[in-house]
């Protein structure tokens, strides 16, 4: 087993297939509806278990409430599911790397299209090259002509 996947690693991708599926499946609160589960760190002593999760629609407190009620409910339905001496405390984190990769991508986009606004195109349309530019080397394509600096 490679050296890097510990056991702590196991049980934390244990831990969130099934938190996943009980909060899918199991789960009743309306606060708690639409959780996607980002990520589970483990504590070396098997104690601890901090979910970072996302939550699609809502408010971030009231999901993070209804999920610190759930808390227990969850816990001893993983201690069924999984074989462990100690089952670990869950403490919900709210993982906001998905609002800030979808800003960042809406930034991203808005400079890419202020940039094609503010700048002429690179290519010059065919009207506007001498005709003694055009040589055996250049390629038409359209209105466009594109010169094969690679041969000069």
């Amino acid at each position: 087993m490679p050296k890097g996947y510990t056991r702590t690693d196991r049980i934390a991708e244990q831990i969130q297939r099934e938190v996943a599926q009980l909060l899918r499946l199991d789960v009743k609160d309306p606060r708690v509806r639409m959780i996607t589960l980002t990520g589970v760190e483990v504590t070396k002593d098997y104690s601890h278990a901090k979910l970072f999760y996302t939550a699609l629609e809502g408010e971030k407190a009231a999901v993070q409430q209804g999920l610190e009620r759930a808390s227990g409910y969850l816990r001893s339905q993983l201690a069924h599911a999984m074989k462990l001496r100690i089952m670990p405390q869950l403490h919900f984190i709210y993982d906001p790397s998905i609002e800030r990769g979808a800003h960042l991508s809406q930034l991203i986009d808005q400079a890419v299209a202020s940039d094609k606004t503010s700048h002429s195109p690179s290519i010059a349309p065919l009207d506007f090259l001498p005709k003694e530019g055009v040589d055996d080397h250049s390629l038409l394509a359209g209105n466009v002509v594109v010169k094969d600096v690679s041969r000069s």
